[in-house]
């Protein structure tokens, strides 16, 4: 493939599942060696969690951050070191996902990264049972009329309810207090929602609900040492690249309580020139996004020794 066209995408919570990366720890020294250092960073077993289980576990989202982060730069490294010319020309990662594409492109250690979503998935796992919140996703209504929707929703109750989520066409995730989010469910299927469902989480991610985590995360955040990516990374909050050490703190100081803007992030690298889409760790959630976003761009999931074995080839 040509990599002055390709971007890489990092997935984020919900991409989860039992099993994430054994194959790469069994076949590959470095994605091994990758767990053994999360797990002696951590001070646990992740990668027992990862590749073991139980679920319940696994699932718990002080537990799931740091695990796809994990899972995802061992792929990624696998990668680098049996096609040292894989150089994509754009990254981007979707909510959690946004540390792992950091790390990919060389502004954030994988330590300092660790760190970071480790205090991450702690802090709003914390606000989460401080501020107990829900998430629902909405299919086939367009983004303005979600969005109108979670204004009146919230008016009606006199809560919190926002668009958490812009996935892509046709999908969009809300975020709030549970009364809120009831009714906006009432309220799509009115508005002939093909389908308006909770998801399983009880954290309200990327509403207001979140400040609670925000100064524990920051404070983090702020000790944290970035550099300027090596290649264009594009942030959820402003669907524009970061550039400097700056721009990647400024968006993290309002990630946990802003919107994903996932579909104006793919269509900015779009725009950009990428034809290929590289989904970079557990699951194939991204790839599926961008077959509603633009199904005449070329989607690989990375996700199994098997499929990077195939994509090896079909590079070679």
């Amino acid at each position: 493939m040509d990599w002055n066209t390709g971007a890489a995408l990092f997935p984020g919570q919900g991409s989860q599942a039992l099993g994430m990366g054994a194959d790469f720890a069994q076949s590959y020294p470095v994605a091994r060696e990758t767990f053994e250092q999360a797990d002696e960073l951590l001070g646990f077993g992740l990668s027992r969690l990862c590749f073991e289980g139980p679920g319940h576990e696994l699932n718990q989202t002080a537990i799931t951050q740091p695990a796809l982060y994990v899972c995802s730069i061992a792929i990624w490294r696998v990668l680098q070191e049996l096609l040292p010319s894989a150089q994509p020309a754009w990254m981007a990662g979707h909510s959690l996902g946004e540390f792992s594409a950091l790390t990919a492109a060389d502004a954030l250690s994988f330590e300092g990264g660790l760190r970071l979503v480790q205090a991450r998935g702690r802090f709003m796992q914390q606000a989460g049972e401080l501020n107990p919140g829900a998430m629902a996703a909405i299919l086939a209504l367009d983004i303005n009329q979600v969005e109108s929707l979670c204004a009146e929703a919230s008016a009606e109750t006199g809560q919190i309810i926002v668009l958490a989520n812009d996935n892509c066409p046709g999908q969009a995730v809300v975020s709030g207090n549970i009364a809120a989010v009831d009714r906006l469910i009432e309220r799509a299927s009115a508005a002939g929602a093909r389908r308006a469902v909770k998801l399983s989480v009880s954290v309200a991610a990327h509403s207001p609900l979140m400040a609670a985590a925000l100064e524990g995360f920051l404070d983090v955040v702020h000790r944290t040492a970035f550099s300027p990516p090596a290649v264009p990374v594009y942030g959820n909050v402003l669907a524009q690249p970061l550039e400097t050490a700056a721009d990647i703190k400024t968006e993290l100081d309002q990630q946990l309580t802003r919107s994903v803007r996932w579909t104006e992030s793919m269509r900015s690298i779009i725009d950009a020139g990428a034809e290929t889409f590289i989904e970079i760790g557990s699951g194939s959630v991204l790839t599926g996004l961008m077959r509603r976003i633009d199904r005449s761009k070329k989607r690989v999931s990375l996700n199994t020794v098997a499929a990077l074995n195939a994509f090896l080839e079909s590079s070679a």
